[in-house]
């Protein structure tokens, strides 16, 4: 089953381009006909797959306050004054945690890249001290967990590292270049035509399994169940 079009990617082509309220009151049909409704439709149609691979991840297919980012950007703070995202944001959220902060996966798609991510991005202080506790306490399981060959073969770890050694753990520590990390998340690149192909859920659920050891580890970490 088909979600995703060329015109999604038309639609966040163009709005990259004319990221003005004008331009979208012009084109907010686009963005409900090509990017809102199939983006709603993938959500709904994954929660099957969730129900069976990762059960405490929620699929929430609202349009308001569910699983699929707003298109309006928070301008009050950021230099940065366009009025719309240019990318579609998808979080499947652990039922445990509120925010992005808690372990999660996530699926985006932009005019300049694609991709799934799991894990933990940015955690909140406690967390990743807790993450980091994990890490200290047990260096072969996060070893295992992050060099498992699934996860190596489809994701990259990415993110922020601090650049010096973080509170209470020494310069030398041998899990060192990991202890300074500030987000623990990975990244498994998806093409174009992987998004609008019939077999996209497919694709994202093989994804979502292959992040098993990094998502088992790090909700071990924080207390909560996957």
């Amino acid at each position: 089953m088909k979600f995703f079009t060329p015109a999604t990617f038309e639609f966040l082509d163009d709005l990259h381009r004319h990221n003005d309220r004008d331009w979208f009151a012009l084109n907010k049909s686009r963005y409900l006909q090509d990017v809102q409704e199939p983006g709603l439709k993938f959500i709904g149609a994954m929660k099957k797959p969730l129900e069976k691979v990762a059960p405490y991840l929620v699929a929430n297919a609202s349009k308001s306050g569910g699983s699929m980012t707003r298109i309006y950007r928070d301008t009050r703070f950021s230099k940065d004054k366009t009025p719309y995202k240019t990318n579609v944001g998808i979080q499947f959220r652990h039922d445990a945690g509120e925010d992005i902060h808690a372990p999660g996966f996530y699926f985006h798609i932009a005019h300049d890249e694609c991709f799934c991510g799991a894990g933990c991005y940015r955690p909140e202080a406690s967390a990743l001290a807790k993450i980091r506790a994990a890490v200290d306490a047990d260096p072969k399981g996060w070893m295992k967990a992050r060099d498992e060959k699934k996860f190596q073969a489809t994701y990259s770890l990415w993110g922020e590292s601090l650049k010096t050694s973080p509170r209470d753990y020494p310069r030398d520590h041998p899990m060192i270049a990991d202890l300074k990390r500030k987000d623990f998340i990975g990244i498994a690149p998806l093409t174009r035509d992987q998004v609008i192909s019939d077999s996209l859920i497919a694709t994202v659920t093989g994804q979502l399994k292959a992040s098993n050891s990094l998502m088992v580890f790090l909700c071990h970490a924080l207390g909560v169940p996957y």
